[in-house]
């Protein structure tokens, strides 16, 4: 059985982080693993408080996962401090050259921060170098390259702009752009569009999460990068579109929506 690890924030209301994760690897047919780096507060409507752990526990979690199950692949979300940052790339650095797939969180969907503003450069500087597959929303690849991505063409370039940073690919992701259709571009050796009809529902805490799981579980498999992210687009969808309505604000996917009715 192929094994995930997640690296990524807790998620009390399980719509997002490692709790999205989990599940998509579930579904996916993956063993999942997980080490937490912060816990959160948080349900469908706010993000009510944020505690990182000490970088010693996250690094003690990393390492006894490694030295007993082992791992195919690594996805990593929600660092929150240049502390954390630090010690996970120290961790990947020592460990199993696996793919892995970073998903720069910065934000929550309402507004809330998730990366505090001093770990942005620890980011750039020590975590896209050691990325197989980075996914960052519009938000995200603006801060991450200082562009003003108010352009289809500049959301390529924005990707390669990650490349020279070291990420040997990047997914630009085009969801929280305007209009009926969105479209994510991958930029790396070849260049991709992945386009979908945007589904107008407000169920859609998680996506990021789930994605990039998702993109991980297919690299896992041996798949290219191009046939990962379109797998991964396509569950994506799916769960967006069978999402179970739950909560009074931005609500979760439905994971299993390819399994078992959600009862």
């Amino acid at each position: 059985m192929l094994r995930l690890l997640t690296i990524a924030g807790s998620d009390s209301g399980g719509g997002a982080g490692i709790q999205a994760d989990l599940k998509t690897f579930q579904a996916l047919g993956a063993y999942g693993m997980s080490v937490v780096t912060a816990v959160t507060a948080q349900n469908t409507n706010e993000v009510g408080g944020v505690w990182p752990l000490p970088p010693d526990a996250v690094r003690r979690q990393i390492d006894l996962v490694l030295e007993d199950l082992g791992v195919d692949a690594i996805k990593i979300g929600m660092l929150f401090t240049s502390s954390i940052i630090e010690t996970v790339a120290a961790a990947l650095e020592s460990g199993p050259p696996v793919p892995v797939v970073l998903d720069p969180v910065m934000r929550a969907k309402g507004g809330h921060p998730l990366l505090e503003p001093s770990a942005e450069a620890a980011l750039r500087e020590r975590l896209l170098p050691l990325a197989h597959v980075v996914t960052p929303n519009l938000a995200e690849a603006e801060a991450l390259t200082g562009l003003v991505l108010d352009r289809e063409e500049k959301r390529v370039e924005a990707g390669h702009q990650l490349n020279a940073m070291g990420a040997r690919w990047a997914l630009v992701k085009g969801g929280h752009g305007a209009g009926p259709v969105l479209r994510d571009y991958l930029v790396g050796p070849v260049e991709r569009t992945y386009a979908m009809e945007r589904i107008d529902t407000p169920h859609t805490h998680g996506t990021g999460c789930t994605l990039s799981s998702a993109i991980a579980v297919g690299l896992a498999r041996g798949q290219s990068v191009p046939d990962a992210v379109a797998l991964a687009e396509d569950f994506v969808a799916g769960a967006i579109r069978h999402a179970p309505g739950l909560g009074h604000g931005h609500g979760p996917l439905n994971h299993q929506w390819g399994m078992t009715p959600w009862r």
